[in-house]
């Protein structure tokens, strides 16, 4: 292992934080910190046709969500211009590469020759070593690297293994189009080189380009980093993962009420593990992960695990941090001002509503009586629950209420116990009406953990709105 290990993450900032970019960030951000070292974030901009500014906000917002925080300022490939065309003016200038006159009709037509003959090299090096004197007038060239014709390019790849490819299958790859600009090719090997990137951490659809890109830094006499490709995500049927399962942008979790250190859990358990444990803690896994325990076989993306997984870490939660995450969720639904009381209502209620979420906006949802002011809504179970004799039953429960002193769930419970005696009713014929008219809802926690937590005047009001709103 290098003294100074330096990962980084490469994105390309043409589309959202993809939920496979965020494992490949995540294991390189671990084992950064599990070696001591530092990890560093790369915006790959080259491509500024299909580059915007608002992929490059989710790129880092999502980061950000996710805890994987990078060490010193985001490079932009796209300010390193005049690196990358230094480099490759350097290596034509050293015979490594050549500059390469042939029009996209000669490049199509050499493509279908060499794939008709079974060839895997596209360029013919028909300007490899022509006489500048040839090239034509009023023509801007690529400039080409000159690859080996002969031997093997040999990779060590740290999950994959000891991988080679015969260099006749590799073509002149092009390192400054007409234009000036780096191919991704080059400008890669310059950055990771400049950025003394020790380990390159990425998905095994990297792994063609790697071989290419180790003829680059061959050419350039530069120390190779550690490559360790490790394979893609797939979906739960082993297809390549894609949008049908659930292969969405980071922030489409994040709105679907997943936690980060749910998703950052579950992302880790996908290609490496830690003999059984399915649930592993921030600590835990920058001290265990190691890239070389990455499996090579592809992981398949399950919603459903994540969904479960995210549940295990809403349980687990501190309370305020839950209402902290839900408030705005509930201000925003309710558009109104919550109740005087809501907040110290929700903290109260957490620890029972925790128990039942899924996911931020049920937790969300379901707690959203606590908050509200009065008169509160119903949905379509409540409503119906309430109408017809259910009037009467509240009324009653109103009465005996009324002059309870000790206002806590024992005696509550045994104010309701005694109705249900009295009146040779079953007690859910009770709960059931009660439940309806101080949430709104025919679900939820605990009867008389609820009632003691609204309290004995908000309780009595609620009822009173349920009466008067239900009485026909």
């Amino acid at each position: 292992m290098p003294n100074s290990v330096i990962t980084r993450f490469a994105p390309s900032p043409t589309g959202f934080l993809h939920i496979g970019g965020a494992r490949t960030a995540l294991f390189n951000w671990l084992y950064a910190k599990h070696t001591g070292g530092k990890f560093l974030l790369r915006i790959e901009d080259t491509d500024q046709k299909r580059s915007t500014d608002d992929a490059i906000d989710a790129i880092y917002e999502g980061l950000s969500w996710l805890g994987l925080d990078w060490d010193d300022e985001a490079l932009s490939q796209h300010a390193r211009l005049k690196r990358h065309q230094a480099v490759a003016q350097d290596l034509l200038s050293n015979g490594l590469a050549y500059k390469c006159y042939c029009s996209p009709e000669e490049l199509q037509d050499m493509r279908q020759i060499a794939k008709a003959e079974g060839r895997t090299r596209l360029y013919d090096g028909r300007w490899r070593d022509r006489d500048p004197s040839d090239a034509p007038t009023g023509v801007e060239p690529v400039i080409r690297l000159k690859t080996p014709l002969q031997g093997e390019t040999v990779i060590g790849d740290v999950i994959q293994g000891e991988v080679r490819v015969s260099n006749e299958q590799l073509d002149d790859i092009v390192l400054l189009r007409a234009d000036g600009s780096p191919t991704y090719m080059l400008a890669v090997v310059v950055d990771d080189h400049d950025m003394k990137i020790s380990h390159v951490i990425r998905g095994d659809d990297h792994l063609t380009n790697a071989f290419r890109q180790v003829q680059i830094y061959n050419a350039l006499n530069w120390n190779l980093p550690v490559f360790a490709h490790m394979p893609l995500l797939h979906g739960t049927d082993g297809a390549k993962l894609s949008k049908r399962h659930g292969a969405l942008g980071v922030e489409a979790y994040r709105s679907m009420g997943i936690l980060p250190e749910a998703m950052n859990n579950y992302l880790l358990r996908l290609g490496w593990s830690h003999g059984d444990d399915e649930i592993i803690s921030q600590d835990h896994a920058i001290r265990w992960f190691d890239v070389k325990d990455v499996g090579r076989a592809a992981s398949r993306f399950d919603m459903e695990k994540l969904t479960s997984v995210n549940g295990y870490y809403i349980r687990h939660a501190d309370v305020d941090y839950l209402v902290s995450l839900i408030l705005p969720i509930i201000q925003k639904n309710f558009k109104g001002k919550l109740a005087d009381q809501g907040v110290d209502r929700l903290k109260n209620g957490m620890v029972s509503l925790r128990e039942r979420a899924k996911n931020i906006l049920e937790l969300a949802e379901n707690a959203t009586f606590y908050a509200l002011p009065r008169p509160i809504s119903y949905d379509a179970k409540a409503t119906k629950l309430l109408a017809g004799s259910a009037v009467a039953v509240l009324e009653e429960l109103r009465s005996a209420f009324l002059n309870l002193q000790d206002w806590v769930q024992t005696e509550l419970e045994i104010v309701v116990n005694d109705h249900a005696l009295a009146t040779e009713a079953k007690l859910g014929k009770i709960a059931q009406p009660l439940r309806a008219a101080v949430t709104g809802r025919t679900v939820s926690p605990g009867i008389f953990e609820i009632l003691e937590i609204l309290g004995k005047d908000e309780v009595l009001g609620r009822l009173d709105d349920a009466i008067e709103a239900h009485t026909t």
